[in-house]
């Protein structure tokens, strides 16, 4: 079984494509997928790119969608030290790296500039990798 951690962005573009991930892959992700995840379709919501019901539908598959959370405090420090040696000036992108680094293969996200964080520090895969054998 290949684990994968994905990001906030990349979790709304799996329900909104309405594609299931490959039985034979675990996705895992930080606690706080869920909260930036909610944040991006009420930002969407407000910059009138979705309706208020298609957000919440959104938000409701998003919720019913397998994939295992994890905030260790191993995890939390991983990510603090990942944003300090980095400087980057949140620990929220260091979080999805963290758990990549500790508890899974790869991480796919389908923001570029995720992708280029990431980029040396852990293995990238491209968001097709979910649904191949």
């Amino acid at each position: 079984m290949t684990r994968y951690v994905i990001d906030a962005p990349t979790l709304l573009h799996l329900i909104a494509t309405n594609q299931q991930v490959n039985d034979q892959h675990q996705v895992v992700a930080p606690n706080l997928i869920r909260s930036q995840a909610l944040a991006l379709l009420f930002g969407a919501v407000q910059r009138g790119e979705l309706s208020e019901a298609e957000a919440l539908q959104q938000h409701e598959r998003l919720t019913e969608t397998k994939m295992r959370l994890l905030g260790d405090r191993v995890s939390r420090s991983t990510a603090w030290m990942i944003a300090r040696e980095q400087h980057w000036e949140s620990t929220h992108d260091a979080e999805y790296v963290a758990v990549a680094k500790l508890q899974a293969d790869a991480l796919i996200s389908v923001d570029l500039a995720m992708q280029a964080r990431a980029e040396g520090i852990v293995t990238v895969e491209p968001f097709e990798a979910l649904f191949r054998a």
